[in-house]
């Protein structure tokens, strides 16, 4: 049966959040869900990019009211001293009202289930045939599939799905989720030990170093000799991009675009979700074109990625993209400049102090704050001591205008072309 277009247009975007100021990101770009962790037991273990349970309650309150659904990672492999710990969090997903939780292991999928709390399985349980499709719904409504197959076998799945009415325990069709946009492992669908091996830091358990996306020099043992590696950077692939082919990931009948990032930066997921937003409404309007899929990859260009691998496995493509860099190959970078000191909003003007640099009339600039999340803008007038100037330096307080509300200790950036 053919898929129309108004029925495409039930695609859900899910956003990376690591802080507050990335889920007002997120929930300001569009974002139709985010999923995030709290404690140590999810993938991104480390404290700087998770919440507190304490932050629970919160967060879905304010999802809540903007109608975004929220997704709880509680996605490690579990060890027994770590399964009271998952009840608590479980508990407090199944109090505050959490739309699902993202599981690994069979302890958590289990206990989730059994206190009625929707269960979403993760892309380590690496699904990548029907038959565990049909075996894992016996409690997941939502299946994140390998990141390693091809779109073919991705939609002849969901073909399957549909034909046989597999379904979840909400009764509804088990829904496909894929990873669109983001990092990609080395490893398969993200099970790696070598984290492990070398630091004792288990990348299935959130702790992951990442010494694979570093520089190494390798050696004929026999023989002494140094091998010349012509890309350094031989363990650490592109970012996967599906820009370009959205169309084709919709007609195949996915309908979560899953974006990876929690660790990244809140204008990040301002660009990727907003971008994303704007390819799926395209296509429902029927003006998805390939002149746009090149515009919106410029964009995504602009903030942090290691190069883009376009088409990744869902394509067929072998792994061979790599990075050839450590770090960003973004096209734009931030450069701090002040924090925000009140805000007049009759005048729309921020007042701010100017800590290090200048800022200029005409320069790009960029708030991020833990309620604001992400601000663009072109500054169009900065005041001294209520006089217009063209520019402030450091150690200067200066009044710019602002096109939406921002608040005290608000970080300002400049955002430059990289060279």
């Amino acid at each position: 049966m053919a898929i129309t277009r108004k029925e495409n247009s039930k695609v859900e975007i899910t956003a990376p959040v690591g802080s507050w100021e990335s889920l007002h990101a997120a929930l300001n770009a569009g974002a139709d869900s985010v999923y995030f962790g709290v404690s140590k037991l999810n993938m991104r273990s480390r404290s700087s990019i998770n919440f507190t349970l304490q932050d629970l309650q919160k967060i879905v309150k304010i999802c809540k009211d903007k109608e975004v659904k929220t997704y709880l990672t509680v996605n490690i492999v579990m060890y027994d001293k770590d399964l009271p710990e998952m009840r608590k969090i479980c508990n407090s997903a199944k109090k505050y009202g959490v739309t699902a939780v993202i599981c690994t292991d069979v302890a958590t999928i289990q206990y989730a289930r059994s206190i009625d709390l929707e269960v979403h399985a993760s892309t380590q349980l690496n699904v990548s045939n029907i038959e565990a499709v049909k075996f894992f719904s016996q409690w997941c409504d939502v299946i994140v599939l390998a990141r390693e197959l091809k779109l073919e076998q991705i939609k002849h799945i969901i073909d399957e799905i549909r034909k046989q009415e597999i379904k979840g325990p909400s009764g509804n069709l088990v829904q496909i989720e894929l990873f669109v946009h983001g990092a990609l492992c080395v490893s398969i669908s993200g099970k790696c030990y070598m984290s492990l091996a070398t630091y004792n830091f288990s990348a299935n358990r959130g702790a992951c170093l990442q010494n694979c996306r570093r520089k190494y020099r390798l050696y004929d043992e026999e023989t002494g000799n140094e091998l010349v590696v012509d890309n350094q950077y031989i363990m650490s692939p592109k970012d996967l991009c599906t820009i370009g082919f959205i169309d084709k990931i919709i007609e195949a009948g996915v309908r979560v675009f899953k974006i990876e990032g929690r660790g990244r930066s809140p204008d990040y997921v301002d660009t990727a979700v907003k971008v994303y937003k704007e390819a799926v409404d395209s296509y429902v309007t029927g003006e998805y074109t390939t002149k746009k899929a090149k515009e919106w990859t410029t964009r995504l260009e602009e903030v942090f990625n290691r190069g883009f691998w376009h088409g990744g496995y869902y394509l067929g493509k072998k792994l061979g993209e790599w990075s050839g860099v450590y770090g960003s190959k973004a096209t734009k970078k931030k450069e701090f400049v002040g924090i925000v000191k009140n805000y007049f909003s009759k005048a729309k003007v921020g007042e701010f102090d100017i800590q290090t640099g200048e800022i200029e009339v005409g320069d790009n600039a960029l708030i991020t704050g833990p309620t604001t999340g992400v601000l663009k803008f072109k500054v169009e007038s900065i005041f001294i001591d209520e006089k217009p100037c063209q520019n402030a330096g450091k150690g200067s307080t200066a009044t710019i205008t602002v096109p939406e509300k921002v608040r005290k200790n608000d970080k300002l950036f400049l955002v430059k072309d990289k060279t």
